[in-house]
């Protein structure tokens, strides 16, 4: 049995280094979300440039592509905010979630 190979790090510089992953609905998760997120994501599709970033970190797959605009599935988004922190655009807002 070989050991594996550790390689150098290369950042990302489009969207097609990106490894290819399943690309499912979100609702493949086992609960929905237990209702105590604070925050929730909200995209501005007018700013978004659909370069897929948000999509690729979000930890629980909630972010939705559809006809070229993104989405999040907001029964199992826990509202974690990786994917506003990492958009390069800023389109994604976290709000407060009202009771």
């Amino acid at each position: 049995m070989e050991r594996p190979v550790k390689r150098d790090f290369k950042r990302p510089t489009h969207i097609n280094d990106y490894p290819v992953g399943p690309q499912y609905e979100a609702g493949f998760l086992a609960e929905t979300n237990a209702g105590w997120r604070t925050y929730r994501p909200v995209v501005d599709n007018e700013k978004c440039i659909f370069c897929l970033i948000c999509y690729t970190v979000c930890p629980d797959g909630t972010i939705l592509k559809k006809d070229g605009k993104i989405g999040v599935d907001y029964d199992y988004c826990k509202g974690c905010g990786v994917c506003a922190h990492e958009c390069p655009k800023d389109a994604i807002a976290m709000v407060k979630e009202e009771l």
